[in-house]
């Protein structure tokens, strides 16, 4: 998720285990080493563009990794935190903070790399937006309540809180994925994968990706709280295929596997963007979710077979788009 977030979740997880004369030393510790996992956004390359998406959310986020992590937030604190605090109780509070980083991202549909070294696969559970206000506030609070009273048990409530509002994502996605799937039946579809995921900063607005006969199907889903779900019909697009739509590119080329990193961080839900043919695009993600209109991808040059793919941003925040996204989010069921 954001920074601040997982800055907030440190804090509170060091502050649930701390002593009450320790609450605001916690604090502070747990919140830094919460921000420590992803120092790996720092990995980049001007020469490999997809560097950087690579190792985002890679080993450092890894449950395996995490003793390591936060030794490493520990030490860099050790040189200010020395006369004021032992090394293991400050490692403790590292430890606390840095615990549940890798795993808050697990949560999101950006995916993580959780269980590294001993499977690749990017985990990503589909219960909560890379950015949620609501999540955010429930830890802020607990944070600050915290601090102030110097008081373990408000950390742990917020906690508590934050674990529900989970729980209720979870529930959230059970619904939306029950519309999808009634979805494809009645358009005589059968999904061979299906992918349901929360938009923006919200639990109430989701988009479904599904594939069926070598198409993706592209809607968005309503699930209020107390309205009956509601579906707004997308679009579809041939998803891409290497050896069909690149047939002539060598297979062991810098390219090719430029192809397969991108494909590997999209769970493989790859298409040409139709307006732009030589535009390889994450379909997981777009400006509304009921478009494929993308947030990102890769420009290929299938004639430099040796030239890295250059990743780029179409982040539309145009007052058009959002509009139209309120819309769809507050369940108006025509739209401009």
């Amino acid at each position: 998720m954001d920074l601040l977030t997982q800055g907030l979740l440190g804090a509170t997880m060091a502050q649930s285990g701390a002593k009450q004369p320790d609450i605001r030393m916690a604090t502070g510790i747990g919140f830094f080493a919460g921000l420590v996992a992803d120092a790996d956004i720092l990995i980049q390359s001007e020469n490999d563009p997809l560097l950087n998406i690579e190792f985002h959310r890679h080993f450092t986020h890894s449950l395996f990794f995490v003793p390591l992590g936060a030794l490493i937030a520990a030490l860099l604190l050790w040189p200010f935190l020395r006369k004021r605090l032992p090394f293991a109780r400050l490692y403790v509070f590292a430890l606390l903070g840095y615990c549940l980083s890798g795993v808050l991202d697990a949560f999101t549909s950006y995916g993580t790399n959780l269980l590294w070294p001993l499977s690749d696969a990017r985990v990503a559970l589909n219960i909560i937006s890379v950015l949620d206000p609501a999540f955010t506030m429930i830890l802020l609070v607990a944070m600050v309540v915290a601090f102030k009273k110097y008081s373990h048990a408000a950390a742990r409530i917020g906690l508590l809180l934050a674990a529900a509002y989970l729980s209720f994502g979870w529930i959230q996605l059970q619904r939306a994925e029950t519309v999808a799937q009634t979805l494809i039946a009645e358009r005589g579809h059968k999904a061979e994968e299906l992918l349901v995921k929360p938009t923006l900063a919200n639990l109430v607005l989701w988009r479904s990706i599904y594939q069926f006969e070598g198409k993706l199907y592209v809607d968005a889903i309503r699930v209020g709280l107390f309205s009956e779900p509601h579906i707004y019909p997308g679009e579809s697009v041939d998803k891409f295929v290497l050896e069909r739509d690149l047939s002539t590119l060598p297979a062991s080329s810098v390219l090719a596997n430029d192809i397969a990193r991108f494909s590997h961080f999209s769970a493989g839900l790859l298409a040409i963007r139709p307006e732009q043919p030589n535009v390889l695009v994450d379909v997981r993600y777009s400006n509304l979710p009921m478009t494929l209109a993308p947030l990102w991808g890769i420009e290929i040059n299938p004639e430099q077979p040796d030239q890295h793919a250059k990743y780029t941003l179409y982040r539309d925040s145009s007052s058009a788009t959002r509009d139209k996204f309120l819309k769809l989010l507050l369940g108006e069921h025509i739209l401009d």
